[in-house]
Order: structure tokens, then C-alpha cells, then sequence
């Protein structure tokens, strides 16, 4: 009879060792990756996402079996060679045990193996007794309620995540999906002043100006698609002349017969995103920018806001460059060294703008 006991309590161990390794396991499995797996045919994965599925009602099966089993090892080796020595049975067999079956840090293909075998029986067991884990578990989220913060505070946080996944060596999100991730994240925080094409460099076109072959050409070659149109003077701005409304038209006639008088005006200080929602809000692609005194800086176009929550240039079908701020910087710098230097080096070091063949 005492070896009957004994044998009989090193094979609930044994089963209590099983329960803890399985408990262990299911808690090491990604669920959602499983899901994935399992969508995509995986025959293993579906296996074990019929287990892993429960959730909660699978962790409290399995510790309530683990540690069922190991009371009842103890008691029958208690039986057949006293409680002391019973003790030291049940310890030396958790750490053999644990140590060949239970997963530490990461997972092992024997406690993978076993988790898949018993996947069946322990999915077949909750289908069963899913009405009173529910019960037990909706009992005890009532008296333990436990929020676990994810560790996002704030958009910095998220923007710090994006750039250790771009460093995974394993990340299945593309760099340039990230990167346009995270240019959506903080274009934003930019200002107008950050993307505008400046006012020195904007080509504006007179209002009284006759429509015809010269202008088109003159347009066209100045590498943008939309001009401010001004009356006599050149801050006092009265419409926006689109390129595109220029072509194919046959019959003559002036610049204020074809502009669009609609005008619409963005402080500098502006955010990016504000700006954004004026753009959405009145379904224009061209505001005027001006400072705090009023004064007209230059213009911003949707695409610049674009470019800047995409991280891309935006070349559409008129424009004749890449990067429009790129020619005004260089058309900038040209004209500081037109009135910084010596005329005749100015004229040696006059460059035209470059062409995208």
C-alpha cells in the first residue's frame, strides 16, 4: 500500500508538472500572432489558438489543475514516507520537472510539443465548462481590478516605438511605412513658416495681363502651378490663376477673366495640421501666407502639407522641378550673391534652375 501511494503521488506530480508547463506555455504564445498564423492556414497555430481563444478561462483550468494535482501528490506521498520527506519528493520533482518541461524566458520545442498535443483536450474541456469559468472569471475581475497601462503617455512615446520596430531586425512593417508613420505623427508640430514657398521668389502674374501664347509659355517655365494674381501692386493680391485652367483655351483675354477670386489667408505661426483642416474645410489648394504685420511671406499649397505627412516630394502633372522650396533656396542664394559680390562675378556664377528630364 505505502508503494502505491508513492507511485501513485510521483504521477499526479508528474500531471501537476504538465498543468504548470501547459499554464506556462499558452501564456508565452502571442495570441494575436497565433490568430495571424491561423488565418493564413497553419495547421499548428490553429491548434493552439483553439486553446490560447479562452484567454483567462485557459490560465485559471490550468492552475486550478496544476495545483489540485500537486495537493493530491502530497497527500499520497504523505501517506507512504511521512510529510517531511513527502516535501523534499515534491520539491526535487518541480525543479526536474520544471527545468525539463516548463519554459523559463522563451519557449522550448518540448513544452511547445506538449502544448500542441494537449491543445484538443484542453479546448474541449473549456467548449465544456465555459459557463462557470465565465462565471469564476467575471468573479474575480470584480474584486481584482487590474488596469495595466500599455506605457503610451503621449505621442512621443508612440514616435519612440515606431523607431525601435524600424530597428527590429524581425519588424514585418516596412522601414518606408514606418517612416511614413512617423511623418504623420509629427507634421503637425510643424508651422507654415516651415513649408512655404517665400514671397521673393513666388512668380505673380498682373491681373490686366493679356492671355496668350507668351504667358503660357512664361508659366509653364517657371516650374509652378498656381500664381497669385495682383492688381498694380504686387502685395495687393485679388486672385489665384491655376495653370491648368490656361490650357487648351483658344480664345483670348485677360488674367482676371480666368482667376480664381477666392482667397484664403494663413498666418505663419500656423500649424501644419490647422492648416490641413482649413484646406479640408474650404476645398482649396492655395492660401496666402502673412506674418503677424499683415504682410504677405509667400503662399502655401496643399501639396506642401502633403509632403510633409507623407515624408515625399509631390510633383504633379505642371510642375517642372522637384522641389520648388529647393529652387527658391537656390534662387535665393543667387540673388544674395547678385547684390553681395562684384557685377561681372555675379553674371559667372548665375545658374539656371535645374531640369527634370
Amino acid at each position: 500500500m505505502v508503494m502505491v501511494n508513492f507511485l501513485l503521488g510521483l504521477l499526479l506530480m508528474g500531471a501537476a508538472i504538465v498543468f504548470w508547463s501547459l499554464e506556462r506555455t499558452y501564456q508565452h504564445v502571442p495570441a494575436l500572432e497565433l490568430k495571424r498564423l491561423a488565418r493564413g492556414g497553419d495547421e499548428v497555430a490553429q491548434l493552439l489558438y483553439r486553446a490560447v481563444a479562452y484567454g483567462m478561462s485557459l490560465q485559471l483550468l490550468l492552475s486550478l489543475s496544476a495545483v489540485a494535482f500537486a495537493a493530491l501528490a502530497l497527500g499520497c506521498l504523505t501517506q507512504a514516507v511521512g510529510a517531511w520527506l513527502a516535501v523534499l519528493v515534491l520539491l526535487l520533482l518541480s525543479v526536474v520537472g520544471g527545468v525539463a518541461l516548463v519554459p523559463a524566458g522563451e519557449l522550448t520545442r518540448r513544452s511547445l510539443w506538449l502544448a500542441q498535443k494537449a491543445a484538443p483536450g484542453v479546448s474541449w474541456l473549456l467548449e465544456r465548462g465555459q459557463p462557470l469559468f465565465d462565471l469564476v472569471v467575471r468573479f474575480i475581475k470584480r474584486f481584482r481590478q487590474v488596469t495595466l497601462h500599455t506605457g503610451l503617455y503621449e505621442k512621443a512615446d508612440l514616435v519612440g516605438l515606431l523607431e525601435r520596430q524600424k530597428g527590429q531586425p524581425d519588424s514585418r512593417i516596412g522601414a518606408s511605412e514606418i517612416d511614413l508613420l512617423l511623418h504623420s505623427l509629427t507634421f503637425g508640430d510643424r508651422l507654415v513658416q516651415d513649408a512655404l514657398t517665400p514671397k521673393r521668389v513666388l512668380k505673380t502674374v498682373a491681373a490686366t495681363e493679356t492671355i496668350g501664347p507668351i504667358l503660357l509659355d512664361e508659366l509653364s517655365k517657371s516650374g509652378h502651378s498656381r500664381f497669385p494674381v495682383y492688381d498694380q501692386k504686387h502685395d495687393n493680391i485679388v486672385g489665384i490663376l491655376y495653370l491648368h485652367d490656361l490650357v487648351g483655351r483658344h480664345q483670348s483675354g485677360r488674367v482676371a477673366d480666368v482667376m480664381s477670386r477666392k482667397l484664403t489667408y494663413v498666418h505663419e505661426d500656423f500649424s501644419l495640421h490647422q492648416t490641413l483642416q482649413v484646406f479640408l474645410k474650404t476645398k482649396q489648394h492655395l492660401f496666402l501666407v502673412v506674418n503677424s504685420f499683415e504682410e504677405l511671406v509667400g503662399i502655401i499649397t496643399i501639396e506642401d502639407v502633403l509632403e510633409q505627412m507623407i515624408g515625399k516630394q509631390i510633383v504633379d502633372e505642371f510642375d517642372r522641378y522637384d522641389d520648388l522650396r529647393a529652387v527658391a533656396a537656390k534662387a535665393a542664394r543667387r540673388e544674395h550673391r547678385e547684390h553681395h559680390e562684384p557685377k561681372a562675378e555675379a553674371v559667372a556664377t548665375l545658374e539656371a534652375p535645374e531640369v527634370v528630364k
